[in-house]
C-alpha cells in the first residue's frame, strides 16, 4: 500500500511539475494588437463621400457609365498573396516590409481596378560593410495582386 501511495505522490507531483513548466512555456499565439490607420465606419463613410466629385467626373467625362469604386478579395486570397510575397521577396534578395495599393484602370472594359505590390529593401547578409538604404519601396520583379471583385453594382458606395 504504501508503494502504491509513493507511486500515486509520485505521478501527481511530476503532472503538476510538468502543467506549471509547460504553462509558463506555451505561446498561445501573437497578441492582437490595434494595426495603425484604423478608421471608423464614421471616417470610411466621409471618404467615400468626399470621393463622389471624382467618381462623377471620372464616369461622366472618361468612362462615360458609372465607374467602379471598389474591389473585394477573400481572406484567403489577402493571405496567399502576403504569403507568396514574402517568399519571393526573399528570392529577389529583398526584405518585405509592406504593401502598396495602386489605382490602375482595365484595358478590355475601362473600369476603375485596385491592385496591390510588395514593398521592402535590400536583403543585408550578416557581415556585409556596405549597407542598403532602408526604405520602402516597390520591390523590382516582385508579383502583385489585382483582379479584386468588383462592387455590386459597380458604382456602390460604402457600405455595401
Amino acid at each position: 500500500m504504501k508503494k502504491l501511495f509513493l507511486l500515486l505522490l509520485g505521478v501527481v507531483i511530476g503532472f503538476l511539475i510538468c502543467y506549471f513548466y509547460s504553462a509558463d512555456n506555451i505561446k498561445l499565439g501573437t497578441p492582437m494588437t490595434t494595426p495603425k490607420g484604423i478608421i471608423t465606419p464614421e471616417q470610411a463613410k466621409a471618404l467615400d463621400n468626399a470621393y463622389d466629385s471624382r467618381h462623377d467626373l471620372i464616369s461622366d467625362s472618361i468612362v462615360g457609365r458609372p465607374d467602379n469604386r471598389s474591389a473585394w478579395w477573400s481572406i484567403e486570397d489577402m493571405e496567399g498573396f502576403i504569403s507568396s510575397a514574402k517568399k519571393q521577396s526573399k528570392e529577389l534578395g529583398y526584405d518585405m516590409n509592406g504593401i502598396r495599393v495602386y489605382l490602375g484602370a482595365h484595358e478590355s472594359n475601362g473600369y476603375t481596378t485596385v491592385f496591390m505590390v510588395p514593398t521592402g529593401s535590400l536583403s543585408l547578409s550578416e557581415g556585409k560593410v556596405l549597407s542598403a538604404p532602408p526604405g520602402n519601396g516597390d520591390i523590382p520583379g516582385a508579383n502583385g495582386l489585382n483582379d479584386g471583385i468588383f462592387g455590386d453594382p459597380p458604382a456602390a458606395t460604402y457600405p455595401q
